[in-house]
């Protein structure tokens, strides 16, 4: 598979055409101001709540955020086979391994396992705040870029598709859905972002609202600022 073969995306929102932004650009976007800390209910979901009284183990996940002519952030459907979250939408990714060093190294190599990215072919830019499971995982989303022409192997245990959430939609305000339901006695909130043929909530609709957020602060290059809108 090639460059998200099978896979559409619109053209470039304004200030992001193909040479408007790199790694550097991205990193003077994380860079900016932590929305998590400034008002933790924004971005997250309450699944921390349920992991409270449990021992937390280390993951990381990879958000890669295609350069080019339509940009757009890579996501995987998860094979229906797996015995947990079997079906969702995910970013690449999994449990840090001790020899993994950091969650960089881990999420590029989870990747590679999953869907065969090269880790040269990934900038790292960064990394946004973790985010904690209700299944007791803490999950570092490492973030970097990746410019079109990328070849992809997926490994059919592991990952049933690859597909792009585009970037306009990922900078829509109006975009993602904030819900609610019951579980376990309580009454949960989560997000949901809009895709034609999947659903993105749980953990990955959140670390993409809270990416959203990033971009759209005031640290960018010039030609960049029509982002905020």
């Amino acid at each position: 598979m090639t460059d998200g073969a099978g896979m559409s995306a619109p053209p470039a929102p304004p200030g992001m055409e193909a040479g408007a932004w790199d790694a550097d650009w991205l990193r003077a976007r994380l860079a900016g101001p932590d929305p998590v800390s400034e008002d933790p209910a924004f971005a997250w979901a309450d699944d921390a709540a349920l992991a409270a009284d449990i021992p937390l183990a280390e993951a990381a996940v990879l958000v890669a955020l295609i350069t080019g002519e339509r940009p757009g952030v890579l996501l995987t459907k998860r094979s229906t086979a797996l015995r947990k979250h079997g079906g969702q939408v995910s970013f690449p990714g999994g449990r840090m391994d001790p020899e993994d060093g950091s969650p960089e190294a881990a999420a590029l190599r989870e990747a590679q396992e999953e869907i065969g990215l090269d880790p040269a072919q990934v900038k790292i830019a960064g990394r946004l705040t973790p985010y904690v499971t209700g299944t007791g995982y803490r999950v570092t989303p490492v973030v970097g870029t990746l410019a079109r022409g990328f070849t992809l192997t997926l490994s059919p245990f592991e990952v049933e598709a690859v597909l792009e959430l585009p970037l306009d939609i990922l900078l829509d305000r109006a975009a993602p859905q904030r819900r609610s339901a019951e579980y376990l006695g309580r009454k949960r909130f989560y997000w949901v972002w809009p895709h034609p043929d999947h659903e993105i909530w749980g953990a990955t609709a959140a670390i993409l609202v809270q990416l959203a957020q990033r971009l759209r602060t005031a640290h960018a290059r010039p030609n960049a600022m029509a982002l905020d809108r």
